[in-house]
Parts: C-alpha cells; structure tokens; sequence
C-alpha cells in the first residue's frame, strides 16, 4: 500500500532517475498512484510524491476523466505566454488535512514528450488546466514545489498553515 508523502518529507525534494525499464512493479504502482489519486480528489500524482524516486506520474483530464500515466515526460516546448491558476497539492496539506491552494504563474500552453505503458512515445500540446497539471506533477519529478513558484511574502503564508498541521 502506497503512502502519500507530505511536504517536509525529504524524498519530495530529490531529482528522480529515468525509468530504464518499465517493469511489472512500476506498473503497478501507477495503477495504485492512479487509485489514490480519485480517492483524494486529486487530479495528478508524481512518484516522489508515494515515495518513489522514478521519472513517472499519472494525472487525469477533469473534464473527461481520461487519465494519463506519464514514463519519463519531458516539457519540450513552453509558450511565451503565462495564465495565473489556482494550485494546491495532495503533499501540500494544512491543518484540516486539506490542500492549501494559492494562485501560481505558469506558462499557458506546453508541448509534453513521454512513454507510455506500453513502451510507446507520446507527444501532446495541453494548455488551460491539463497544461497546469502536467507542469506541476513534472515539476514534482524535479524536486520543485508549486510553493517554490511563489513570492517569499506568500510561500511563508501557505507554510505557516502547513506548519500548524503539525
């Protein structure tokens, strides 16, 4: 059973290797990240975020539902123009144990690059909120925070709440 691992917790912060091998293993915890996601309502999962140090996530399509599982994504193309949304993360909780959300600037429209689970290479454009997710679970792979995308005066407010879990 996967854990989900809450900001403080080191592992959220380690660049992940590349998947060499799509093994039995990997696959399944993609199916369990995939679980966890709906039943936290959220609508991404990187694999740092249940401890695993591999370049993988999965995110699902909120409107559709169509869910994506994401080996080894790369961002290949970000447009110049930038859209201001509101984020918040399953690893990000305040004190009621609930996301803390607070508006990020990110760039509007993305071209993502990855292999699928059936070893096969994938490219899609996203923008509006797949373009979001996409960033933001990528960035997980990263060891980057949408925290660590806002002003000091603002990352210290959303800690504060995170703080007062504790």
């Amino acid at each position: 059973m996967l854990q989900m691992k809450l900001c403080g917790d080191l592992v959220l912060r380690e660049h992940c290797a590349p998947v060499d091998d799509i093994t039995p293993e990997i696959l399944k915890t993609m199916d369990e990240m995939v679980k966890m996601m709906r039943d936290q309502n959220g609508v991404g999962l990187a694999a740092p975020q249940v401890g695993v140090t591999k370049r993988f996530l999965v995110m699902m399509n909120p409107e559709t539902e169509e869910v994506f599982k994401m080996i080894n994504p790369v961002i290949t193309l970000r447009s110049v123009d930038t859209v201001v949304m509101e984020e918040g993360c399953l690893s990000v909780l305040g004190p009621d144990y609930l996301p803390v959300y607070a508006n990020v600037s990110r760039p509007a429209v993305v071209t993502v690059e990855w292999t699928g689970t059936d070893g096969k290479g994938y490219a899609a454009e996203m923008s509006g909120i797949m373009a979001r997710i996409v960033q933001h679970e990528t960035d997980h792979l990263d060891g980057i925070l949408f925290i660590d995308h806002l002003p000091s005066a603002k990352r210290e407010m959303v800690m504060r709440k995170v703080r007062q879990r504790k």
